[in-house]
Order: structure tokens, then C-alpha cells, then sequence
């Protein structure tokens, strides 16, 4: 599925259905016809919360899972439920969707619908509504939900009770064109009473012959003029590559044909091969001034140096963007837009001689100073878990936001890489974390190990119900729990803290400690809870397979953060002089 403008285009809007063309079918009719549209529309998994008005899709979708047409979870937040359909989007590489009944709940689904937009994820929304006769009334449980997600989704459709659906959603997806990006599709879909299967209504539950499912395209890499490209880069300079979230292996590819340094987040998913550079935050302080161009490949959130760097006037800058996307707006960025790889070179050019080679060696004495000072550390800390989960993973891993991807951002070694690193970066909030987790857990069977505060956990805490029916994901949460919100101690908040009249106010405000029990929370949820507290034991615990669900809780200090992250600065200084 392909995206359209921010703004839906009337050619995207005029997926809502004709009032006057109704074609009188009853509400099971008409969801078994939209099941029909998505399926055929590419959408394999559905996740469902349940609710009245969105009885007749329930019912609908039961019959097409057990014809194997459709894999439907079940949540009973439909926050969760969002995020996990995000998940299973993002994991599987296809739209996925997600069912609410009407009022609050099509609400819910806002955060997710917003990360979808940023991201440019294919999350389809189904929302079930009141037939148009009941808006106005008073009616219970009735609200304006056409456009209540307002110009995040690519494209939308309303369909009044007793239409065909399969048109209007046949169209909204349509109407996301291959020059626009990728994002969310909101179909709003009204029922009329009765929302319950009735006697005239043959249940559709026969079990098809079964059919080996089709095998998932492998995601696009360089291929024609772009590849072709990759040969030619004329032209020398100071140049970085820097790949934020979601850049892609092309990225590293890009960086090692042009013999220039890679500074790559870890869920850029290009942070491997010689050119990548470990701990590169800290050495921009260093080399950063000697930079002349730089080249952007996805989405960089994490750094301030970096940012500072991508601010500088006197630095040229490009971006590639193969196609449009929706996390920034045409003219609102500093750097040169291009569009294909041949462009690229011709901007960037090669590496000057021994520019790669320094960072190189910078990257390597960083990195053994930073080992060292942790080596000497006698109680385990962020930096230490980031280390140990990003050595230990094989499978997928998922990284919540806040200090977990940035200390992994700072210890990541380059010569390993896990099969794929996913993170919500598109808004980078903390909400949806366990849910899209194990929506990517699910979506092709890949055990997933997932790096996250204690905040970010509780936050999410409800994502961890499943009902005694649903798919359990082979899931690990690693909780880094250091009772409260660690990140604003190494920001300006902390230097404040530090201050006797301000100390009580950080603490609430931004510190906001709690002394929640997570073993019992984990136990309320059948959830195996396991506390580890020394390197050796997470060592040992991260080195068994990921079966199942399971959390691994980490107890680290809040109040040592500032002081740890001030002396890890400080080795670096000390070896670059």
C-alpha cells in the first residue's frame, strides 16, 4: 500500500459513498463485504476490540479466519489494539487494520493513527458508527468520527448504513497513489440495527482447502539507475552520512561505495559494515567542526550534536527521498532534496584521503574507552543492559524511547547487528511501546526482545492481557527500572535538580518516582517475571531463547544518570587529545 498527500485529496475523499446509491444490505452484508475489500486490498491481520456497533465486523471477520482468509487478535483496549495493528503493519511489511465500535473508542486509536502518519506505516482503521439517522440526536455513543483524525490519514472513506462498502474502500486505498507517501486509511463504516447475525443470514464458516500462503516480497533494495549509480562519485570532501530511523541498509551501502564516515541509529537498520562509526555522538565535538557536507538518509531524532550539526549554516546538506514522506514538509528543512542515488553522488563525491580512517580510529578508542569505564562500574547500569541486549539479539528488537535507545544509540557495537531494529520514532512517544512490539512479534513469528524504561512499561502495562484464545508473541521485555524518568536528569532538568531549591520540584515533576511491584504486576498478567540484578545473571538470561512472553526486570539507580553520563563524556575527551 502506497500514501497519498497529508491532506486528503478530493480524489482521496471521494472514497465516502454515495447516500443516494445505497444498495439496502443488512449490517452483516455489509462487513462481510468490507472483510472482503480488505483482504483483497492486501490486509492479512486485523486486530479487534470488542463493542456493539462493531458486532456485524466481528462476526464477519470470525467467518474469514476460519476460512483462512483473514488472522484476527483480539484486544480489549483499543489503544493497544492500535498499536498493536501498527505493530503487525511495521513487522510484516503490509497494511494491517484495527476495529473499534463507535464513540471513545475510534478516539483511542489517535496516538496510534499519529505515529502511523509520521512513520508512513499502512495502519487502516475500521471504525464502526451510528447510521446517519441517529447523529444529532443525542443518540448514546454517537460523535463525529469522519475526519476526527483529522489530515494524519492518506486517505479516507464514509459509508452511510445499507451500502456496499467494497467500493468506497476499494477506492481510499486507491487513492494512496505511488508519488504520495505511505500512512493511515480511516474507513468509517455505519450500521444499522440488527448488528447480530439473523436467521436469513447464512453463516459463511466452512474451512477452505488449505493453500500454501504466499511467500512476502523481500523489501526493495538499489536496483536499475540507482544501482548503477553507486559506481559513480566524482569529487572529494569532508563529508558524514548520517541514517536516522528507518534510512535502511541502503544507507550503509551509500556510505561504504563513497568511503565516508556512518553515523547510524541503531533503528536506522544501517548501523553495520567498516564505514559505520560506534559512539559517533561523542566524537563530533572533535571532528564535527572539519565536517563540509552531509548526507541524511531517514529520520534523525536522537542526538542533539547531530542536530547541531544538520543546523549549521556553513555545512552543505542533503537528504535522499526516493518518494514523499510525511515527517516534515516541503521547504520547512534546511537540506537539499534528491531523489536518486546518481544526484547523491554527485553532491557528496568521495571521502577526502584519511578522513574515514580518522573517524575509524576516533570510533575504536571511543568505544574501548567507553568499555573500560563500564568495565570499572560495580553495579549495572542503562549503558550496561543496552550493551548486553544489543550483543545477545538475533532476532527482532524493539526499543523504547527515551534514555533506552540512546543508550543503545552510545554503545552499539557495529559489528553486530540484530535482524532488525524497530522503535516508534515517528512522534518518539513512550505510549504503544508493548503493544506494537508484540504486533511485530506476531506479524511473521520472529522472536522479538524488546529495551524500555519503567515508564514506558507501566504506560503500556494493559498491552500485556491477552485472552485465553489469542496467539501468544515470543516476546522479551527487558524493563530498565530505576523508579522513575531518567532522562531529564541528563538534560537541563537535571543540572537544576541539583540545586537545593529546585531538587523536591524535579523530582516530581519530571523525576515522577513511583514504587510500583512489577514482579505482582506480571503475575495479575500470567506474565513469567524474572529480576535480575548483575551483569552475569542478565548475561545469562538474555542468552536463552525467546519462547513466549516474558519480562526481564533491571534495577538501576536514577540519581548516579548525570554523574555516569558526565564521566563517560570525559573518557572520550581524554583518549581523542
Amino acid at each position: 500500500m502506497t500514501g497519498t498527500s497529508k491532506s486528503p485529496s478530493p480524489s482521496a475523499s471521494a472514497a465516502s459513498s454515495d447516500p443516494k446509491a445505497g444498495s439496502n444490505l443488512s449490517s452483516l452484508q455489509a462487513a462481510r463485504s468490507a472483510v472482503a475489500a480488505l483482504t483483497a486490498a492486501g490486509v492479512t491481520d486485523v486486530v479487534i476490540a470488542p463493542g456493539s456497533r462493531s458486532a456485524p465486523l466481528a462476526y464477519a471477520l470470525a467467518e474469514a479466519e476460519v476460512q483462512g482468509r483473514v488472522k484476527v487478535h483480539v484486544r480489549i483496549d483499543e489503544r493497544v489494539a492500535g498499536f498493536t495493528a501498527l505493530g503487525l503493519a511495521r513487522g510484516g511489511h503490509r497494511p494491517a487494520a484495527v476495529v473499534t465500535t463507535s464513540g471513545t473508542a475510534v478516539g483511542e486509536l489517535m496516538p496510534a493513527v499519529m505515529e502511523a502518519h509520521h512513520a508512513g506505516v499502512p495502519l487502516v482503521v475500521l471504525s464502526a458508527d451510528r447510521p446517519a439517522e441517529l447523529h444529532g440526536t443525542g443518540a448514546n455513543q454517537t460523535t463525529v468520527q469522519p475526519g476526527i483524525f483529522a489530515e494524519f490519514p492518506a486517505s479516507t472513506a464514509n459509508v452511510r448504513a445499507g451500502d456496499d462498502p467494497a467500493g468506497a474502500i476499494g477506492a481510499a486505498f486507491d487513492a494512496v497513489s505511488a508519488g504520495s507517501p505511505v500512512g493511515p486509511i480511516h474507513i468509517n463504516l455505519q450500521f444499522r440495527d440488527p448488528l447480530i447475525p439473523q436467521d436469513s443470514d447464512t453463516a459463511e464458516l466452512a474451512v477452505p482447502d488449505a493453500e500454501t500462503p504466499a511467500e512476502l516480497p523481500a523489501e526493495p533494495v538499489a536496483t536499475g539507475r540507482e544501482a548503477a549509480a553507486l559506481a559513480n562519485h566524482p569529487g572529494t570532501h569532508r563529508a558524514v552520512v548520517i541514517a536516522g530511523d528507518g534510512a535502511g541498509e541502503i544507507a550503509a551501502l551509500f556510505a561504504r561505495r563513497a568511503g565516508l564516515p556512518l553515523l547510524a541509529e541503531p533503528s536506522s537498520n544501517a548501523r553495520f559494515g567498516p564505514n559505520a562509526i560506534g559512539a559517533y555522538r561523542l566524537l563530533l565535538e572533535e571532528l564535527g567542526p572539519e565536517v563540509e557536507r552531509v548526507v541524511v538518509f531517514g529520520r534523525p531524532t536522537l542526538s542533539r550534536p547531530v542536530a547541531g550539526l544538520l543546523a549549521r549554516r556553513d555545512v552543505e546538506k542533503a537528504i535522499y527521498v526516493p518518494r514523499p514522506v510525511n515527517w516534515f514538509t516541503a521547504g520547512r528543512r534546511p537540506e537539499t532534496l534528491i531523489t536518486d542515488l546518481a544526484g547523491l553522488f554527485d553532491f557528496v563525491g568521495e571521502g577526502t584521503p584519511g578522513w574515514l580512517e580518522r573517524w575509524q580510529t576516533a570510533s575504536a578508542a571511543a568505544m574501548a574507552a567507553v568499555s573500560s569505564l563500564l568495565d570499572g562500574e560495580s553495579e549495572l547500569n542503562g549503558l550496561h543492559v543496552a550493551d548486553l541486549v544489543w550483543d545477545h539479539t538475533d532476532g527482532n528488537l524493539v526499543l523504547g524511547s527515551s534514555n533506552p535507545i540512546r543508550d543503545m544509540d552510545l554503545v552499539a557495537a557495529p559489528d553486530w547487528h540484530p535482524l532488525d531494529v524497530y522503535a516508534n520514532r515517528g512522534l518518539a512517544g513512550i505510549d504503544g511501546t508493548i503493544a506494537t512490539a508484540a504486533g511485530i512479534a506476531l506479524a511473521n513469528g520472529i522472536p522479538t526482545r524488546v529495551l524500555l524504561g519503567d515508564l514506558t512499561f507501566l504506560h503500556d502495562a494493559g498491552a500485556l492481557l491477552l485472552g485465553p484464545d489469542e496467539p501468544e508473541p515470543d516476546l522479551q521485555l527487558v524493563v530498565l527500572n530505576d523508579g522513575g524518568g531518567g532522562i531529564f536528569s541528563t538534560l537541563e532538568h537535571g543540572a537544576l535538580g541539583e540545586r537545593e531549591e529546585y531538587a523536591a520540584v524535579v523530582e516530581r515533576f519530571f523525576g515522577t518516582p513511583h514504587t510500583v511491584d512489577m514482579a505482582a504486576l506480571a503475575a495479575a498478567y500470567g506474565v513469567p517475571h524474572t529480576l535480575v540484578r548483575t551483569a552475569d545473571e542478565l548475561d545469562a538470561a538474555l542468552d536463552a531463547p525467546v519462547t513466549g512472553r516474558s519480562i526481564l526486570e533491571v534495577p538501576v539507580r536514577r540519581d548516579t544518570l548525570r554523574e555516569l553520563h558526565a564521566a563517560v563524556k570525559s573518557a572520550v575527551q581524554n583518549v581523542l587529545r
